[in-house]
């Protein structure tokens, strides 16, 4: 992951007509053709990027606001904050006023920002676009929701995700489809932002303001793995993938001296509660940039306005820091301060990436998996279809035709066989019979003889019986026992054979039912998600809907 160093911009004010009546001098001023900018007599600074008393509006936003504005469209996050003391043109420079009263010309970072975004998205046409805004202030360390009027203070809370990312739950989210409608919203909300006169500033801010805008975008991706299992079609697969990535806007409260805004009372506690804030940034601001520091502990906790800034210093952000001066003699100490703040700002490393939205990457995974779960299942119905084809054809095609037309061969050969053997084996029975009772023979031959005709006559005593215990006939014209359990076998095989077959098919088929139930209820988590899905952009469109009605 890239560390790229967070950029600093110094934006010096012109001398107020106050200033000049009271023959206030310059005391900072801007190397010509460098960015370099040295405050009283040589103390020199340098940063990314130094505009002068004479820069225009459109030349800061051109020069360092625009190529953020890409970035962010390519789906990192961005983030731009004003730092600087009260009255030195933190204010103009964003363009968070009267935005929609002041001249072209004079409009500043965030309507510019503003315009510049949705010009891109009508530049992707095969992207869906989904834009929300959400804008809110720290004021007196409470954080209040400048579009929701009716949401407590309470409610709103600083929470970090699951990947470590800060977020803010609680504030109001509206919808937008324009450029236009982020104009009423800014303009509703700083009207009801705290503001105040001070001494130094007719048109004070009383609290940081942040304005987030997070853009997500649908994009369709070519799934090579998809493809892989669906390699036997012709088509290409497609999945759909969400970046996410949030713009914020942070308008800072100038740090103040009470001996010169001369506030008292509840403009003093606010003078307290700023400066503590603005304190706490300096200190986080310190300890990142500090280049000989190791793992020394960085204070975001110490304020509300340093926890919400966390991912923009030190994490997942691309961010700029403009520096406002004031040019004035008078402002020498606040100037240099901010100078010295700023000069460290650029030791901070961030660490940006893409942001990828894991809901979609889920739904990615579940489709992927569907897929794959499908062709493994068209792959068994295949072989189930084969294997039942070959058993059918053992049992009713041509080899099973010519395999019974050879049994029933060697049945009849066999039987006829045995037939001639049972005769030939009576007539020598009769004969050695006849022999015994004609004949005189040696008492060898005798008992010979003897052994011959008790083993003949136990042959067929023995195949006798069991002709009658299997309800056989015993006439001469049936098989002998031997070739009809030799058949009996036989078939016992095909049996055996055939009940094998019809467990492997009840396997096959069991698990062809597992694979389309887990099927099913993958496709049933897709569509409970996309619905939730639907059910947000709905409400979404549902609130700026009525947001509109209301600034009608």
């Amino acid at each position: 992951m890239e560390e790229i160093p967070v950029r600093v911009a110094v934006r010096v004010r012109p001398l107020l007509p106050k200033e000049i009546f009271r023959h206030q001098h310059v005391c900072v001023r801007i190397v010509p053709n460098t960015q370099q900018v040295i405050i009283g007599k040589d103390r020199a600074f340098t940063f990314d990027f130094v505009f002068g008393q004479k820069s225009a509006q459109d030349q800061v936003y051109a020069t360092c606001i625009k190529p953020l504005v890409l970035s962010f469209i390519e789906g990192y996050n961005v983030t731009i904050f004003a730092y600087g003391q009260t009255g030195s043109g933190k204010t103009y420079t964003l363009g968070g006023g009267h935005v929609v009263s002041t001249a072209d010309e004079e409009k500043g970072i965030i309507p510019r920002a503003i315009n510049e975004i949705f010009q891109s998205i009508s530049e992707h046409q095969n992207t869906e676009f989904t834009v929300k805004v959400s804008y809110i202030e720290v004021y007196k360390e409470e954080l209040r929701d400048l579009l929701g009027h009716e949401t407590s203070s309470k409610d709103i809370h600083i929470r970090e995700d699951e990947k470590g990312n800060t977020v803010i739950v609680g504030a109001k989210e509206c919808v937008v489809e324009s450029a236009e409608e982020i104009i009423h919203l800014l303009e509703g909300g700083n009207g009801a932002r705290h503001t105040g006169t001070t001494q130094m500033n007719e048109y004070s801010s009383r609290s940081h303001a942040i304005l987030t805008i997070t853009v997500d975008q649908k994009v369709d991706k070519l799934d090579e793995e998809l493809n892989k299992v669906q390699d036997a079609e012709e088509t290409f697969h497609t999945s759909s993938q969400v970046i996410s990535s949030k713009f914020h806007f942070v308008d800072l409260s100038g740090s103040e001296r009470v001996t010169k805004t001369g506030n008292t009372g509840e403009r003093f506690k606010e003078s307290v509660q700023i400066n503590s804030g603005l304190l706490a940034l300096g200190n986080v601001i310190s300890a990142l940039g500090d280049p000989k520091r190791k793992s020394q502990h960085v204070p975001y906790r110490d304020a509300k306005i340093t926890r919400i800034l966390k991912d923009s210093l030190g994490g997942n952000a691309k961010t700029l820091m403009i520096a406002c001066i004031s040019p004035s003699s008078s402002n020498f100490d606040e100037s240099l301060n901010s100078l010295k703040y700023a000069n460290r700002a650029r030791n901070i490393k961030n660490k940006p990436i893409v942001n990828y939205n894991p809901e979609w990457d889920r739904i990615d995974e579940m489709e992927l998996e569907i897929h794959a779960l499908k062709e493994a299942l068209q792959k068994y119905h295949g072989l189930i279809a084969s294997q039942g084809s070959q058993v059918s054809q053992d049992l009713t095609g041509e080899h099973g035709k010519n395999r019974i037309r050879v049994l029933e061969e060697q049945l009849t050969r066999l039987q006829a066989e045995c037939h001639r053997y049972r005769t030939s084996a009576e007539d020598a029975f009769n004969i050695l019979l006849e022999l015994k009772g004609l004949t005189t023979l040696p008492k060898i031959q005798e008992r010979k003889l003897q052994e011959w005709l008790d083993a003949a006559e136990e042959f067929q005593n023995k195949n006798s019986v069991a002709r009658v215990d299997s309800g056989g006939s015993t006439t001469g014209d049936e098989p002998n026992l031997h070739t009809v359990l030799q058949l009996k076998r036989e078939l016992k095989k095909c049996q055996d054979a055939l009940a094998a077959d019809e467990k492997v098919f009840s396997q096959k088929e069991a698990e062809l039912k597992r694979l389309q139930a887990r099927i099913n209820t993958v496709l049933q988590e897709n569509k409970v998600h996309l619905a939730i899905l639907d059910d947000e952009e709905n409400k979404q469109k549902l609130q700026v809907t009525v947001e509109l009605y209301t600034f009608i």
